[in-house]
């Protein structure tokens, strides 16, 4: 294999019949996956494309981004990365839902495919450390470690989940049980499978917790969820949080409005958008027709790496897997460098801003900063 630090023979990014250089995109868009997160998603994705290709493509040929729904189900996404290597993408991008990436994640380390995954933070992307997988997001353990730091900073010490059956939902349930027990406080584990939601409010109530996390899909039982611990009168005082971003979405304030409101979730963007930050964000919001997500955000960065790389690097996949940590790119959010990162197995952006954030009751269109990490 050439290194990665030699630069791109001509023809490797040039084609002379002008086809063009193409990437694979992975994203949820049809029920069960969170169809919201990714079209915030494909927007990002797409809005970088157009603006790649705008300036003149990849050495003068079009970027060309071939999308294939996953619909948060790792077997369909097993096939579109079959189906997507066999078409001659250079490399995957995308997709939101974690147990789906890490099936991704695997298929394309197997048929050495490059894979810059957006938005899911599972630790474990991969089993073992693998050179054909980047990731941008961050890493569960860091935003959820962050995320329990703002609730013991918030004075809360006996603190319940509420959890459905998920590998994600399991590791998230850990990361916090660890962090919290290091620093004497308490996770109650209120199991979703085995309860209904009228049940968990019983429970919170019998555990004198002060705080309820929602480790559960959207938008059930999540709404139901909700609901319920706002009209319970036990329960006044008790602080409901999301830590896996639910709330974010504008789907989430339709269903709940001032229900939803108070409840603290992870984003992953600065407190201040800087110039190429806030450019982008007026675009995205122009094509979404309101505030972009952090997903959005994590799209368009996506794009504006491999994009960098191809150009200096060629199509080769091998070529493309061996820059991961050549890769200095100014993204939307932050300069980009990539790592290794113990647990993760893959090439890791170290770190993306993290802010702890809600929805202001008083405005629930408004977001307020409580924490940042």
């Amino acid at each position: 294999m050439a290194s990665s630090a030699h630069p791109p023979r001509r023809h490797e990014t040039e084609r002379a019949d002008g086809s063009p250089v193409r990437i694979g995109a992975l994203v949820p868009l049809t029920r069960p996956g969170w169809a919201e997160a990714g079209r915030h998603l494909l927007t990002g994705l797409e809005l970088a494309v157009d603006e790649v290709n705008d300036a003149g493509g990849i050495g003068g040929s079009p970027l060309d981004l071939v999308v294939r729904d996953t619909a948060a189900d790792p077997r369909q996404a097993a096939a579109a990365v079959d189906e997507l290597s066999d078409l001659g993408v250079a490399a995957l991008a995308g997709e939101y839902h974690s147990v789906v990436a890490r099936t991704a994640a695997a298929r394309a380390d197997a048929l050495g495919l490059p894979f810059l995954c957006s938005s899911a933070v599972i630790d474990a992307l991969t089993e073992q450390p693998t050179r054909w997988v980047a990731r941008l997001a961050p890493a569960q353990s860091h935003g959820w470690r962050t995320y329990a730091d703002f609730l013991l900073g918030a004075g809360h010490s006996r603190i319940a989940v509420a959890a459905q059956p998920s590998v994600y939902w399991a590791s998230g349930t850990r990361i916090l049980r660890d962090h919290l027990a290091a620093r004497g406080a308490t996770l109650v584990e209120l199991d979703m499978s085995a309860r209904p939601v009228t049940a968990v409010c019983d429970a919170l109530a019998d555990q004198r917790a002060t705080a309820l996390l929602l480790l559960v899909g959207h938008p059930e039982p999540a709404v139901s969820l909700v609901r319920s611990v706002r009209r319970d009168q036990r329960l006044d005082g008790v602080l409901m949080g999301a830590p896996a971003g639910q709330p974010e979405f504008a789907e989430w304030a339709g269903e709940l409005g001032a229900d939803g409101a108070g409840i603290p979730f992870l984003r992953y963007l600065p407190e201040r958008l800087g110039p190429r930050g806030a450019r982008v964000g007026a675009a995205l919001r122009e094509r979404l027709g309101r505030t972009p997500s952090f997903v959005a955000f994590e799209g368009y960065d996506t794009v504006a790496v491999l994009a960098e790389v191809l150009r200096a690097h060629g199509t080769d996949r091998a070529r493309v897997a061996g820059s991961w940590p050549h890769v200095a790119v100014e993204g939307t959010r932050g300069k980009i460098r990539f790592s290794r990162t113990p647990g993760t197995g893959v090439w890791q952006w170290a770190w993306p801003p993290v802010q702890v954030v809600d929805r202001d009751p008083a405005e629930p269109a408004r977001f307020r900063i409580l924490h940042t990490g």
